[in-house]
């Protein structure tokens, strides 16, 4: 049977702002290295092993062959995405667009219909794109035990061994051994799946820590597709028929897949937990039940990274065990986590705090308050603030802008074209553009004429014409953008022709 990874990469990372934001998300972000969470994930699937009809290390292992991963994300991270697999060389057998966000549930049911358009069935490995897991091998070691399971159709979650009483964590209460194998010979086996648990106090948490009977909840998971798409229109009938609805109604795009906008918004929304594990619970069900659910342990420094103090926790600090990134000075400063971005950052006499410094805020915390840090961005949402969703620097498919100073009446912009990349020709109501090529060349189309700017040469773009801006060489084009009239929002904007097939007002 061959694997099927499944990557959810449609998560907003709100405890992480001010970095991750609604239109950069964490998975996006190089947190724990050089790259980022997101291609993390995608070369994790590196060296897992396949079955061999003479390979006896793992006689268990079904697993016939890997195919390229399946992306499912948020419509806008679309471009973002593909950018980002293309960089570490991962071509994704496809990236499915959801319109809005409906939970991991929808998510992995749209997933299982896509991996079935060839007509065969699949293992389904569902990966969050903004996990970190230090020890692949041992990742890879739970997978082939989790295919074994899987391939027998049993519905598969992995629990994380937990290394000290978490609260912010959820957990799985594990119950007998798979198979019935004696309990002195299970340590590492995968068990039945007990019962889910919500995140507990710390007195709660170390219980269940001394106990042994209780694993992280992951959020990863794994189960044939056909197996899925059955149990999934069991217990959730709406959920099952919509997402079919929003499949069918879907477009392809090259790699892309847009789903049915109006057909999505009908869908339910809930978790993978929620929506069927719960549901196989030997809470729930009896062990002769239709569908049965397993736990496979996993120890393999495993984050979720769902906090900067989780960030903290999985770092490597200084001799005061101090996390720094950036232009960072600290005296007197211990157990903290620095980032500075834009400036110079200094602390002195200071302890577990939390310092994230960008270009349009700064955030200060306590480490051990860092999972409130979402109230401040209820805020920023309720306050219709824009810096929940963006960053001053923006990425297109074709390079970022940088919005640099702004006014009633203007606004100076920095845009980075990209080699051989190219803005829509598109024509704006409101605003006139002033473009001065500071670094590179520039190809300009401006109504019926077409140019080129080198260094220090500019060009006007009165309200109304018709305009393009290429890079036809070899290197970045870096211009100075000056906008000018009534209104300079970025949906002013009206597209004749895009390389990205984006729509005509999208930005």
């Amino acid at each position: 049977m061959y694997l099927q990874p499944l990557i959810l990469a449609g998560g907003s990372g709100t405890r992480l702002w001010p970095l991750s934001r609604e239109h950069y998300p964490k998975q996006l972000l190089s947190l724990a290295g050089e790259h980022t969470l997101l291609q993390n994930t995608a070369m994790r699937l590196d060296g897992l092993p396949i079955h061999e009809a003479d390979d006896s290390r793992v006689p268990s292992n079904p697993i016939l062959g890997i195919r390229a991963p399946l992306i499912i994300c948020n419509e806008d991270h679309r471009f973002l995405v593909a950018e980002q697999l293309r960089q570490v060389d991962r071509e994704p057998a496809g990236i499915l667009l959801e319109p809005m966000g409906r939970n991991t549930a929808p998510a992995l049911t749209l997933a299982a219909l896509a991996a079935q358009q060839g007509g065969d069935d699949a293992l389904l490995l569902v990966m969050a794109a903004d996990h970190v897991i230090k020890n692949v091998a041992a990742f890879h070691s739970a997978v082939i035990q989790a295919a074994g399971l899987a391939g027998d159709g049993m519905l598969v979650t992995f629990g994380i061994k937990p290394d000290r009483p978490e609260t912010g964590y959820g957990y799985i209460r594990t119950g007998e051994p798979v198979g019935g194998a004696a309990a002195a010979d299970t340590a590492g086996q995968p068990r039945r799946l007990a019962a889910f648990v919500e995140k507990p106090d710390t007195e709660t948490a170390q219980a269940y820590l001394d106990s042994g009977d209780y694993l992280w909840n992951s959020g990863m998971f794994m189960m044939r597709a056909a197996v899925w798409l059955e149990a999934i229109a069991h217990f959730q009938p709406a959920m099952a028929e919509a997402c079919r609805l929003t499949y069918a109604s879907g477009r392809a795009d090259g790699i892309f897949r847009h789903m049915g906008r109006p057909e999505m918004a009908a869908c339910p929304s809930d978790s993978i937990d929620y929506a069927v594990m719960e549901k196989l619970s030997a809470e729930a069900v009896d062990q002769t039940a239709a569908y049965q659910a397993a736990v496979v342990p996993l120890d393999a420094a495993w984050s979720d990274v769902g906090a900067w103090s989780s960030l903290w926790d999985i770092s490597v600090g200084d001799e005061n065990r101090n996390v720094v990134s950036g232009d960072v000075y600290c005296h007197d400063t211990h157990d903290s986590l620095l980032v500075a971005e834009h400036r110079l950052l200094a602390t002195v006499g200071i302890d577990n705090i939390v310092v994230i410094e960008t270009p349009d805020a700064v955030l200060v915390a306590r480490k051990d308050r860092a999972q409130d840090i979402k109230h401040i961005v209820q805020r920023l949402k309720q306050e219709q603030r824009e810096e929940h969703r963006t960053h001053r620097r923006v990425y297109r498919p074709w390079g970022s802008y940088e919005s640099l100073d702004m006014g009633q009446r203007f606004q100076v912009k920095r845009l980075t074209l990209k080699p051989g990349a190219a803005i829509s020709r598109q024509l704006h109501h409101h605003r006139a553009e002033h473009w001065i090529v500071v670094s590179g060349t520039a190809r300009v189309t401006r109504g019926e004429e077409q140019f080129l700017l080198s260094e220090n040469e500019s060009a006007f773009i009165p309200v109304g014409a018709t305009h393009r801006l290429e890079n036809p060489g070899k290197v970045p084009v870096e211009i100075v953008e000056v906008q000018s009239g009534s209104y300079l929002g970025e949906d002013d904007i009206v597209r004749f022709e895009d390389n990205d097939r984006r729509e005509r007002e999208e930005p």
